[in-house]
Protein backbone atom coordinates (compact mmCIF):
# COMPACT_ATOMS: atom_id res chain seq x y z
CA UNK A 1 0.00 0.00 0.00
CA UNK A 2 1.38 2.89 -1.11
CA UNK A 3 1.85 6.37 1.01
CA UNK A 4 -1.45 7.77 -1.37
CA UNK A 5 -3.43 4.72 -0.76
CA UNK A 6 -2.58 4.93 2.84
CA UNK A 7 -3.46 8.90 3.02
CA UNK A 8 -7.00 8.17 1.34
CA UNK A 9 -7.74 5.30 3.85
CA UNK A 10 -7.59 7.70 6.46
CA UNK A 11 -10.14 10.21 4.62
CA UNK A 12 -13.34 7.86 5.99
CA UNK A 13 -13.69 8.10 9.48
CA UNK A 14 -16.60 5.93 10.21
CA UNK A 15 -20.37 5.02 8.08
CA UNK A 16 -23.09 6.84 9.47
CA UNK A 17 -25.87 4.68 10.02
CA UNK A 18 -29.09 6.12 10.97
CA UNK A 19 -32.60 5.99 9.36
CA UNK A 20 -32.47 8.76 7.12
CA UNK A 21 -28.95 6.99 6.03
CA UNK A 22 -30.94 3.88 5.58
CA UNK A 23 -33.73 5.54 3.65
CA UNK A 24 -31.37 7.19 1.74
CA UNK A 25 -29.37 4.12 0.83
CA UNK A 26 -32.33 2.44 -0.22
CA UNK A 27 -34.03 4.69 -2.32
CA UNK A 28 -31.02 6.78 -4.06
CA UNK A 29 -28.17 4.16 -3.53
CA UNK A 30 -26.45 6.86 -1.20
CA UNK A 31 -24.17 5.98 1.59
CA UNK A 32 -23.45 8.24 4.38
CA UNK A 33 -19.90 8.39 5.68
CA UNK A 34 -18.49 10.71 8.21
CA UNK A 35 -15.24 12.82 6.63
CA UNK A 36 -12.16 14.30 7.86
CA UNK A 37 -12.79 18.34 7.99
CA UNK A 38 -10.55 18.97 5.79
CA UNK A 39 -11.48 15.98 3.17
CA UNK A 40 -12.45 17.08 -0.80
CA UNK A 41 -15.17 15.54 -2.81
CA UNK A 42 -11.87 14.04 -4.83
CA UNK A 43 -11.02 12.50 -1.70
CA UNK A 44 -13.83 11.02 -0.48
CA UNK A 45 -14.84 9.42 -3.77
CA UNK A 46 -11.16 8.22 -4.39
CA UNK A 47 -11.22 6.47 -0.52
CA UNK A 48 -14.83 4.83 -0.88
CA UNK A 49 -13.51 3.91 -4.48
CA UNK A 50 -10.50 2.48 -3.03
CA UNK A 51 -12.05 0.55 0.21
CA UNK A 52 -15.07 -1.25 -0.89
CA UNK A 53 -14.36 -1.49 -4.86
CA UNK A 54 -16.98 0.25 -6.38
CA UNK A 55 -17.26 2.85 -8.52
CA UNK A 56 -18.57 6.17 -6.90
CA UNK A 57 -21.16 8.28 -9.11
CA UNK A 58 -21.36 11.70 -6.93
CA UNK A 59 -20.17 12.87 -3.34
CA UNK A 60 -22.08 15.55 -1.96
CA UNK A 61 -20.36 16.91 1.38
CA UNK A 62 -21.53 19.33 4.23
CA UNK A 63 -20.50 20.61 7.11
CA UNK A 64 -22.32 20.16 10.38
CA UNK A 65 -22.16 22.49 13.01
CA UNK A 66 -21.54 21.08 16.68
CA UNK A 67 -24.01 21.94 19.61
CA UNK A 68 -24.00 23.90 22.75
CA UNK A 69 -23.80 21.55 25.10
CA UNK A 70 -24.48 22.52 29.26
CA UNK A 71 -22.18 20.89 32.08
CA UNK A 72 -23.28 21.40 35.20
CA UNK A 73 -23.24 25.15 35.29
CA UNK A 74 -20.49 25.95 32.43
CA UNK A 75 -21.19 25.90 28.48
CA UNK A 76 -19.58 23.63 26.26
CA UNK A 77 -19.40 22.85 22.33
CA UNK A 78 -19.24 20.21 20.85
CA UNK A 79 -16.79 19.48 17.86
CA UNK A 80 -17.63 20.95 14.58
CA UNK A 81 -17.80 17.79 11.71
CA UNK A 82 -17.90 16.79 8.32
CA UNK A 83 -20.32 14.69 6.39
CA UNK A 84 -20.44 13.16 2.92
CA UNK A 85 -23.50 11.70 0.74
CA UNK A 86 -21.98 9.30 -1.67
CA UNK A 87 -23.65 8.03 -4.91
CA UNK A 88 -23.09 5.05 -6.20
CA UNK A 89 -23.56 3.97 -9.82
CA UNK A 90 -26.08 1.27 -10.92
CA UNK A 91 -25.32 -2.40 -10.20
CA UNK A 92 -22.98 -1.17 -7.17
CA UNK A 93 -23.61 -1.67 -3.59
CA UNK A 94 -21.72 -1.54 -0.03
CA UNK A 95 -23.22 -3.93 2.50
CA UNK A 96 -22.08 -2.65 6.05
CA UNK A 97 -23.46 -5.81 7.48
CA UNK A 98 -20.92 -8.77 6.17
CA UNK A 99 -18.01 -6.15 7.13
Amino acid sequence: MNLNKFHLAGIIQAPIISEKSTIAAEKNRQFVFKVQKQATKKQVKSAVEIMFNVEVDSVQVLNVKGKQKRFGRSLGQRSDWKKAYVKLKLGHDIDFSAA
